[in-house]
């Protein structure tokens, strides 16, 4: 964190670096001058983390925001770090979704690439995450990188960057990326080159539409249907959230046969400032809340709706005249038992199947799994880490070992042709599953419930708590500390008052995983809590899965153990 005076030193040279004549230094000079003390402070007090999960931040001017110098400074530390790890023909492929800027980012980094002697491919137009994972294995690519702020409200844009198995990052290529970018000055140490000339040149080349086809063509043949017929004229209304799923979702579904579908108008088009929904995220009723409109309106079977950048999908069923929304957790659950019982059926499963899902995603799950014969792989939260156990799988030569893998936070996937999860083939395989439901006359919720009346009930809730500013991580850390001080292991701690039977600290490094800022206290009677910072919004978040023997038993535990875990966060 940077002292008074560095702040009021690095905010002068902002201010001389923007007088420029050019639009984009225009707006960042204004934003500037019109900043009180607090907003600098905000605004240059550290420089925007990287990490894992990239770059995200608030769009504007300074160190702490997302702006075409701190991207540009990421991607001359990628640059770097790719020179050096792949001397012969280096390549990055780039991607970027709807947000506000998106498309100037990835045009600034692309130049900052082409300025360094790596290639550059670049899709043409906006395109989900998944097909940026899909193009740097399909190019062969030395990395990738994709523009978006996934899920987080308008005024955020992020930078997330892929390895070249097509997987985002983990710690030790983050690490090493983060060291690159340290040593750099923001202004004096960055080459650049202008973006219509490396395109003329051919650096930068835009990714030709067979790329993207065959994107579409691997999810068709995630099917899992092996013959057996299904009414594929279930009604469909659909919502990209203003985001980039309109095309891949609408194609993937009308090539398989699902043509009725009705496109919510008011989402239907890109729109970074999302005026009809603040916060684009399937996962909250008020982003669904409009699709639920319309399925009123046509008394459709099934609601879906995608992420801005399409790799997170929600969805919501008729329940009698109303609607229900599916939980990630549930849509997980009735996913992977499709999966799996479709696949014994008809003789498709691996010798040796495997299932991936995160340590904060529902351990019901693994009773599904076990009853199939699957293996379950816990993994820490962040879907590049399931990526990384299929390019596990990959290396052993066991890749069609892998089923399918899943988080609680609305995202699947069911191949491995992508290294992330993929809303795209979400949308294609839920559709399929709903249809395969319906037409032998059996529900989305009574499969539900066959499930919890199968291998018990179990309820999953996720509470966000914000800590905005300079003193928001600061605060996090305080209570995380909290946490570990007053409910540790072997303290015979209690929450709620219901015994904690166990308490798992992954700052240490557990199970073989790497280390994470994570604790998860198991409770009796086979109850948890799991605390973790977000790793991409300034948020600490709590999940709390609640095993009983029935909903109503359920909510009245976890309305206890919610309220005394609340109690952390003042």
């Amino acid at each position: 964190m940077r002292s008074a005076n560095e702040i009021k030193t690095e905010f002068e040279r902002w201010m001389a670096k923007t007088s420029c004549d050019d639009a984009v230094n225009k707006e960042l000079h204004a934003e500037l001058s019109s900043m009180d003390d607090q907003a600098s402070e905000d605004a240059f007090y550290r420089d925007l983390a990287f990490g894992t999960g990239g770059l995200r931040g608030v769009i504007g001017a300074g160190t702490n925001r997302m702006n075409i110098y701190t991207v540009a400074k990421a991607s001359q530390g990628l640059a770097n770090y790719v020179n050096k790890h792949f001397a012969d023909a280096p390549s990055i492929a780039i991607g970027y979704d709807s947000r506000i800027k998106s498309d100037l980012f990835s045009q600034t980094a692309a130049s900052v690439f082409a300025a360094n002697g790596i290639k550059v491919y670049i899709y043409p137009e906006l395109m989900p995450t998944p097909c940026l994972s899909y193009a740097v294995r399909a190019l062969g690519c030395s990395a990738g990188i994709v523009v978006t702020a996934s899920h987080n409200p308008s005024k955020y844009n992020g930078y997330k960057v892929y390895g070249a198995d097509g997987c985002q990052i983990t710690t030790e290529a983050a690490a090493a990326i983060l060291s690159e970018i340290e040593a750099l000055d923001i202004f004096d140490d960055v080459a650049s080159c202008p973006f219509d000339k490396a395109i003329e040149d051919g650096t930068v080349e835009y990714i030709g539409e067979s790329v993207y086809t065959d994107f579409i063509n691997e999810i068709k043949g995630q099917s899992v249907l092996f013959g057996d017929e299904i009414d594929r004229n279930v009604a469909i209304v659909y919502s990209p959230l203003n985001g980039t799923g309109l095309k891949p979702v609408t194609r993937a579904l009308s090539e398989t046969g699902f043509t009725n579908i009705t496109v919510v108008e008011e989402q239907r088009l890109p729109d970074g400032n999302f005026p009809t929904c603040p916060y684009p995220n399937p996962e909250i009723r008020e982003a669904m809340q409009l699709g639920l409109e319309y399925c009123k309106k046509t008394g459709a079977d099934l609601l879906l709706a995608t992420d801005p950048d399409a790799d997170r999908c929600g969805i919501a069923v008729k329940d009698g005249d109303d609607y229900k929304l599916v939980t990630g957790n549930e849509v997980g659950l009735l996913l992977l038992d499709f999966i799996c019982s479709q696949r014994v059926k008809h003789g498709k499963m691996p010798e040796n199947p495997v299932f991936v899902k995160t340590i904060v995603t529902m351990d019901l799950a693994e009773k599904i799994a076990d009853h199939y014969g699957v293996q379950t792989v816990n993994v820490l939260t962040g879907f590049k880490f399931i990526g990384e156990v299929i390019g596990k799988l990959e290396a052993e030569g066991r890749e069609k070992d892998y089923i399918c893998g899943f988080e609680e936070s609305y995202g699947y996937l069911t191949g491995s042709y992508v290294r992330d999860k993929d809303a795209v083939d979400a949308a294609f395989m839920i559709c399929e599953m709903f249809a395969y439901y319906k037409t032998r006359g059996i529900s989305l919720l009574d499969k539900l419930n066959e499930i919890y009346s199968t291998y018990g009930y179990c309820m999953n809730t996720l509470h966000s708590y914000q800590f905005e500013g300079s003193k928001g991580m600061s605060k996090m850390q305080e209570i995380m500390g909290k946490f570990r001080n007053e409910l540790a292991s072997g303290s015979g701690a209690d929450i709620a008052e219901i015994p904690v039977a166990a308490v798992y600290d992954y700052s240490k490094g557990l199970d073989g995983l790497p280390k994470s800022d994570v604790i998860k206290y198991i409770l009796d009677g086979g109850s948890s809590v799991v605390v973790r910072p977000s790793g991409t919004e300034p948020k600490l978040k709590t999940y709390i899965s609640i095993t009983a023997s029935d909903h109503d038993e359920a909510a009245g535990l976890e309305k206890k153990v919610s309220a005394f875990t609340e109690q952390f966060m003042q």
